[in-house]
């Protein structure tokens, strides 16, 4: 199940006049769009395209800011509605959910289910919602897509190949525009074409992931639903051999400390809206400070918080024994839903440094602030 255009449709719940105009939900001048209407969509305008060029397409759109609080909130109520209604749920992102229904064509009927589901969400929150029921996540995924708008599909095992084969290999989820552009150079455009590409070719072009993308392209995916659980926080802290007054290390520190957290937030595809600062003196004495900022996972500006909170807190001339991190009201998110104060060159910034840490570990790559240069 997907909610449509779903911060654009929160945004029209709250001024009708929104309703049937090209809206663009994002970021000033030299921000990218976080999502857009159907009407902008009809231009070329696209999530992650950089306001300028979207602007440049469809010049009469309306740009909105966004709401993340709304968002989430209403992200929460859609949850919990699907949550009662369901015997496992996973939860994608704010607007994305995957149902187990196994079973329950015994009893009720799968597709008559997931419909009333669907009716619940919009009669209750005034949101649309598509879905697409299948055999696997894969499929279900790629019919909600195409479902969209307010649409209905459900894909029988037999009927899955004839789904998929005519359409573009784009549409498969893990099928970025570098792996487009690579198999399109040998004419690999539909997931037909992929499907009957020998699986042993297909790892050596592509490598680890050759296997994966193989499989979805045939229709095969065994990944679980897993069951939805909200985290509460993440944190990290140090304890010090040498109790230290060192402002310049533990500033340092901070940095580091944030930079790793932040790394962790958008692996783990979660946005946090609440930073605090601990620390320890030498005689044991403990404080903290918190403060509430606009959700998000980036490191220039949880950073800046951190540092200003430890400025508040360390007051007294003595020397720590420990410093530590948290971030708290968590809800998910990734790259896409962060994007209201992200510039393009920022985004471009994060997207190489974690696909760095990924590739070569979590301390191949790092701000000079936080880096610690004596390892």
């Amino acid at each position: 199940m997907d909610m449509d255009t779903f911060f654009v449709s929160c945004e029209r719940l709250n001024n009708s006049q929104l309703n049937g105009i090209p809206l663009i939900i994002g970021g000033g001048d030299r921000g990218v769009v976080a999502s857009c209407s159907y009407e902008a969509r009809k231009f070329g305008v696209r999530s992650a395209m950089p306001i300028r060029m979207a602007l440049r397409l469809c010049p009469d759109a309306k740009v909105i800011r966004g709401d993340y609080e709304m968002y989430s909130n209403l992200s929460h109520t859609v949850t919990e509605i699907i949550q009662q209604k369901v015997p496992v749920m996973e939860k994608a992102s704010i607007d994305e959910f995957y149902l187990d229904l196994s079973g329950m064509d015994k009893f009720f009927g799968c597709y008559q289910w997931t419909k009333e589901i669907a009716s619940a969400v919009t009669k209750e929150t005034g949101l649309p919602i598509s879905f697409a029921l299948s055999t696997n996540k894969t499929v279900s995924k790629i019919g909600t897509g195409e479902a969209k708008p307010v649409g209905r599909l459900e894909i029988q095992e037999t009927e899955i190949k004839p789904f998929l084969n005519p359409l573009s290999i784009k549409k498969i989820p893990m099928v970025g525009d570098k792996t487009f552009q690579l198999l399109s150079r040998i004419g690999i455009r539909t997931i037909h074409t992929l499907s009957e590409m020998p699986l042993m070719v297909l790892q050596q072009m592509i490598g680890v992931n050759g296997k994966e993308l193989w499989k979805k392209a045939n229709g095969i995916d065994e990944n679980p639903v897993v069951p939805y659980s909200e985290r509460k926080s993440i944190s990290t802290e140090t304890t010090f051999t040498n109790d230290t007054m060192d402002i310049i290390e533990l500033k340092r520190l901070i940095s580091g400390m944030v930079e790793k957290l932040t790394y962790q937030l958008r692996h783990e595809k979660w946005l946090t809206s609440t930073v605090t600062v601990k620390i320890r003196y030498a005689n044991f004495d403990t404080e903290t400070k918190q403060c509430k900022v606009p959700y998000t996972s980036a490191d220039h500006t949880l950073s800046r918080v951190a540092h200003e909170l430890f400025n508040k807190v360390y007051t007294r001339r003595m020397r720590l024994r420990l410093i530590g991190v948290r971030f708290t009201g968590l809800v998910h998110g990734n790259h896409q839903m962060n994007l209201f104060e992200d510039t393009e060159e920022q985004m471009s910034l994060y997207q190489t440094m974690d696909y760095l840490k990924n590739r070569f570990g979590v301390d191949a790559v790092g701000r000079a602030s936080g880096f610690d240069f004596g390892k």
